[in-house]
């Protein structure tokens, strides 16, 4: 595996492959690599001749009081999790190479991105778009792939992609869950033992409403009141939003029809952590 730190040496890579005739995967990752990232290494490992991973915390999706600066890094680790995962290059730029001082382009989008994470955290996907972008004009990827732990995300990806006609295919991973449920983030770290034991009702929130909703529970805000009530239960935890909206358009919904996103952003102590689950009416 390779370990680059310039567009141009991914560019010429990248290139060579697509003169033999091979198949691309991207994922795009902010590194401290767990095993959620390499089951997206692992698929796209499956599904393509060659993979990249960029391991690269973006500045430009931080606003002024979050955590860039103390946002997890092991570039070590990262890279023997994708060397063994079979990546064929990590690419891990430093940001002035990614953003020169006369940077000033972006890539914004409405709609979407203005519930869930977008209406408490209002220039997070403006920076997802524009990494992203510059990432798949970098590596002309044939697929890239995104974790549902991310589903607003991915849903603005798939969006971009589609409006922009990007000529790359979106794949969806699931979630990756601890044994106890809590879902795998590099920002489990920031917790300590007591935090960590509270984190779990944001899974136990999630597991609840996905089985009301499988029970026949048509009412999308009798299901969010229920998660709601659960997570105010427990004293370390403070509620971000959790909400019922349309998984592909992000807008609130108020019954389980056709597929519903339910998802949640919670604090515990100081880390923001999010889940959710996707509900497919039966036809």
């Amino acid at each position: 595996m390779q370990i680059v730190k310039t567009i141009e040496a991914v560019r010429t890579q990248v290139k060579a492959w697509k003169k033999q005739g091979l198949s691309v995967g991207l994922v795009p990752t902010m590194g401290f690599l767990h095993e959620g990232h390499k089951s997206l290494i692992d698929k796209a490992v499956a599904e393509n001749d060659k993979v990249v991973v960029s391991d690269f915390v973006n500045p430009t999706q931080f606003a002024p009081n979050e955590d860039l600066e103390s946002y997890p890094r092991d570039l070590e680790q990262d890279a023997r999790l994708c060397e063994q995962a079979g990546a064929a290059i990590l690419f891990c730029p430093e940001p002035s190479e990614m953003y020169t001082d006369r940077f000033c382009t972006f890539v914004d989008m409405q709609g979407l991105t203005e519930e869930l994470c977008g209406k408490t955290r209002p220039i997070h996907f403006r920076g997802v778009c524009t990494v992203v972008s510059k990432l798949f004009h970098i590596v002309q990827p044939d697929r890239a792939y995104f974790g549902q732990k991310d589903a607003q995300q991915l849903a603005i990806i798939k969006q971009m992609v589609e409006d922009l006609n990007f000529d790359v295919q979106i794949v969806g991973c699931p979630i990756i869950r601890e044994a106890d449920g809590l879902a795998k983030s590099s920002r489990n770290t920031y917790l300590d033992t007591a935090q960590r034991q509270a984190a779990l009702v944001l899974s136990q929130a999630v597991f609840m409403g996905q089985k009301m909703a499988e029970n026949g529970e048509t009412s999308a805000d009798v299901i969010v009141a229920k998660m709601q009530k659960h997570i105010e239960e427990e004293p370390l935890a403070k509620i971000d939003y959790v909400k019922a909206v349309d998984a592909k358009t992000m807008q609130i919904v108020h019954e389980m029809k056709g597929t519903v996103l339910v998802a949640m952003a919670v604090y515990i102590g100081k880390t923001r952590l999010i889940d959710n689950f996707i509900y497919e009416e039966a036809k």
